[in-house]
């Protein structure tokens, strides 16, 4: 899957990784997170990182999976990305302990909000045509935790049967109150058709009128490169 976006301001790329633990490394993945952004230490061109969890089977609900995570990378131009995705030991390592892989390359063409106080540039204009990505974090105030996860079931299994939608998965830094989402989608309005209708809505309007979050990021990306097989579905 691929597309040539316009450039816009600078070259800055995102790097998304998934990955499916194999049972015998998962002690390894688990040092991963807790190790954090340390573990990406002295890449060259990162600007900022964060090794996530996700949900069980890759889902969006409290229970944690064993074994399925990812990572986020900004980097400083393409070409360390690209860099990075040939010839890092962290991919290979990630490819050689995973029984599924992931890795997409992405510019991002609209964000609203920060993470951990760092914003995306916006490097491409919005897509005419074709596949488009979206990853929304949040920082979830501890004492409206509870009321923003009875939002959170519908919101999800309205994205998992969503019309348009190649991949989706939950992903954190910390249970319960430091959550993400990332998805594909075929087309922005097939993204705009599921974010601004039905359960999504609700939870958005909610998350808005009960200041839900102490910080958020709402990114849109053009995928420029997304390959390697997750849930069963190859990308190439």
């Amino acid at each position: 899957m691929s597309t040539q976006p316009t450039t816009v301001e600078n070259d800055q790329v995102v790097v998304l990784l998934l990955a499916d633990i194999a049972p015998s490394s998962r002690l390894w993945g688990w040092t991963r997170i807790v190790k954090g952004p340390q573990a990406l230490q002295d890449i060259p061109g990162l600007l900022f990182s964060k090794v996530l969890g996700s949900g069980y089977e890759g889902g969006f609900g409290l229970r944690p999976s064993p074994s399925r995570q990812g990572l986020f990378g900004l980097f400083d131009s393409l070409a360390s990305a690209q860099a990075f995705i040939a010839s890092s030991s962290v991919i290979q390592t990630y490819q050689e302990r995973s029984d599924e892989f992931c890795c997409a390359l992405l510019k991002t063409w609209s964000c609203r909000g920060s993470w951990d106080g760092q914003s995306l540039n916006v490097c491409a204009a919005q897509p005419i045509r074709g596949p488009v990505a979206a990853l929304t974090r949040a920082s979830i105030k501890l004492a409206k935790a509870p009321a923003f996860w009875k939002h959170a079931p519908p919101s999800q299994n309205a994205l998992a049967d969503a019309k348009g939608c190649q991949l989706a998965v939950g992903l954190g830094e910390a249970p319960f109150v430091r959550q993400a989402t990332f998805s594909i989608w075929d087309s922005v309005s097939d993204m705009n058709a599921y974010a601004r209708s039905g359960a999504h809505l609700e939870a958005i309007q909610a998350a808005a009128e009960n200041d839900y979050f102490s910080e958020s990021m709402f990114a849109r990306f053009v995928p420029l490169q997304v390959q390697g097989q997750w849930q069963g579905k190859v990308y190439a």
